[in-house]
């Protein structure tokens, strides 16, 4: 895939140097820790650009820690789905680093550095072949996260993080539960090889093993926002710094990608007595997250909330395409994830600085004068709100549109249709409510602000947010070519089987309990 071998495990390990190296340089030279971790992303985005047009040839890469072969050690593995999330990472890893120079890095302490270290939870999450890892990468993405909601400080934000942290410490206790169950029934971590022996299981193995799917499903379910376990995200996401918010736009979607990729990897369609184990549950809970976070978004009395159930929205239809089952909803799910991740992410830093220029009333959805900038803020927020509602000619509206073609011929086809378009005439509404209530019913005056304005970092990040989230409507072709391709390589796990074993010259993989029954050592044999 590239003239140098280690290109690969860079999006972990830069990120990781970086992070700590700025824990050493806020003691000591703060002024460069900003600039140091501008810099390190602007590589990163580089990297994943590198990255994403390597993945772009149809070829997996492979990279094997310590050259331990598979399954035996930690394997990453990059194609065009993983290579397209690092870099969707990476680039809001870079507009939130820049907008927070304006003052939010400020409030608090480590903040690059924490930044840093979610990077390298979110890059490792994307490309880790190993369920196991994913649990790491999940758990050092979260303790990051953990920080990162708490920076600042204050009493919403002790709360929210309270709720935050109590949720995804169950769902990690479940996540090493279906964890232990596989490898207990299996004997292997590595995805590809848990693909080839979970199709291969027993009978009798069959119920467990389909408890450890749901489970996983579960913890997945969690990440991703999934009715009934997206209770949690509003508050969070609201009661956070508008950088970090736009950074935690991303997060479901670590969720929806584990959910994608083990769902078509290890329980796919090759799975055997074990394929699909949720049915067609993942769909229908997926219809209802779309609704009620619409419902959610047109009830919000602040904009931080509205958006925080806009995410959830978004997460429900990229996770209704998910349960669809078929290339063509994926390959729509995956023209749809980029331009609305960026739209929301974009509208989170409006709301900062929107609560800073109408000092007292903040984010509220009420009428209130501003100090400074509501032309600008208002034409911003009218482009994000034509994204995220799905007006054409953006990515919103031609995601919706190639997801609604995708389901023509699913049995679930008549509740799709229903509610997509009724969600998105919901969040058409409750967008034009905040709209036409935020600045056409504002007006301008030398009211008290309650922050600085926004310094031209801060304001670059929010045009180059919303540049992209265009630009993915304008190559709608190219990015629907590359999603098709994406979608195409997950429902054909075997080329992703055959790249992870392509070093093992022998066919047979080594099996930890028929070693120990011929070594005599299982049910006291060694006794």
């Amino acid at each position: 895939m590239s003239s140098w071998p280690h290109w690969m495990i860079m999006p972990v390990v830069l990120p990781l140097l970086c992070g700590a190296l700025l824990i050493l340089l806020e003691r000591n030279r703060p002024a460069w820790a900003p600039w140091l971790s501008v810099a390190s992303l602007l590589a990163l985005v580089g990297l994943s650009t590198h990255l994403l047009i390597a993945a772009d040839s149809g070829e997996i890469g492979v990279y094997l820690l310590s050259n331990w072969r598979a399954p035996f050690g930690i394997v990453l593995v990059l194609d065009r789905l993983s290579a397209l999330m690092l870099l969707l990472s990476n680039l809001l890893g870079l507009a939130c680093a820049l907008h927070a120079l304006g003052g939010d890095a400020q409030r608090g302490a480590h903040f690059h550095a924490l930044l840093q270290f979610q990077l390298m939870g979110l890059n490792g999450a994307f490309l880790t072949g190993d369920l196991f890892n994913l649990f790491v990468f999940f758990e050092v993405l979260l303790i990051a996260s953990y920080g990162l909601l708490l920076h600042g400080g204050g009493a919403a934000r002790l709360r929210a993080a309270i709720h935050y942290v109590s949720f995804n410490l169950a769902a990690s206790a479940l996540f090493l539960i279906a964890v232990g169950l596989l490898y207990g029934l299996t004997g292997t971590l590595n995805m590809a090889d848990l693909a080839l022996r979970v199709a291969a299981l027993e009978a009798e193995q069959l119920l467990l093993a389909k408890s450890a799917a749901l489970l996983l499903l579960v913890v997945f379910s969690v990440k991703a926002a999934l009715l009934p376990l997206y209770f949690w995200l509003p508050a969070t996401y609201a009661s956070a710094s508008s950088s970090v918010a736009a950074l935690f736009a991303l997060m479901t979607k670590v969720g929806i990608y584990a959910i994608a990729r083990v769902f078509t990897l290890i329980f796919g369609a090759s799975a055997g007595l074990m394929a699909e184990p949720a049915g067609s549950w993942l769909a229908i809970l997926a219809l209802a997250t779309l609704v009620l976070g619409s419902l959610g978004a047109l009830a919000a009395e602040h904009l931080r909330g509205q958006i925080a159930y806009l995410l959830v929205a978004s997460a429900g239809t990229l996770l209704l395409a998910i349960g669809l089952g078929s290339p063509g909803a994926l390959a729509a799910a995956l023209s749809y994830l980029p331009g609305s991740t960026l739209a929301c992410a974009a509208l989170f830093l409006l709301a900062g600085q929107l609560s800073a220029a109408r000092g007292s009333q903040a984010d509220a959805l009420q009428a209130a004068p501003f100090a400074y900038g509501r032309q600008r803020l208002g034409l911003l927020f009218f482009i994000a709100a034509i994204i995220v509602g799905g007006l054409p000619p953006l990515s919103g509206f031609i995601g919706k549109a190639l997801l609604l073609q995708a389901s023509q011929t699913h049995a679930l086809m008549a509740w799709v249709w229903a509610g997509v378009l009724l969600s998105s005439l919901i969040v058409l509404l409750a967008l034009a409510r905040a709209g036409s209530t935020l600045f056409w019913a504002s007006d301008d005056a030398p009211v008290p602000c309650s922050g600085p304005a926004p310094g031209v970092a801060a304001q670059l990040s929010c045009y180059a947010l919303l540049a992209l989230a265009i630009a993915s409507g304008v190559l709608a072709g190219p990015l629907y070519r590359y999603a098709s391709a994406s979608a195409a390589q997950l429902y054909a796990p075997q080329a992703y089987i055959d790249a992870v074993f392509a070093q093992d010259s022998a066919p047979a993989r080594f099996d930890v309990r028929k070693e120990m029954r011929e070594a005599g050592l299982s049910k006291g044999g060694a006794q």
